[in-house]
């Protein structure tokens, strides 16, 4: 991970605890708006798995994408008598 997505990944859970507590905040409000609250934490927990999901498959494909240039690189390899590449 590098560093520009640290950052992406600091502003993003920010705004998730911004969004959660306004949710909180909605819900200690004594008005009939619960379902708003419900549906800011369903919407942050829904985006937050979907992300991490996201993220560990990108790096599934990422690593296997480099177990396979390294099978290629193996398979690549031609030497001599000598045992020098050409």
């Amino acid at each position: 991970m590098g560093i520009t997505e640290v950052r992406t990944w600091v502003i993003f859970y920010l705004l998730s605890f911004v969004v959660l507590l306004v949710a909180i905040f909605i819900t200690t409000q004594n008005d009939s708006q619960l379902w708003i609250s419900l549906m800011l934490i369903i919407v942050v927990v829904g985006v937050n798995f979907f992300m991490l999901f996201s993220e560990l498959k990108r790096y599934q494909a990422r690593k296997a994408f480099m177990h396979r240039m390294s099978k290629f690189d193996d398979a690549g390899t031609d030497t001599d008598s000598s045992g020098h590449r050409w």
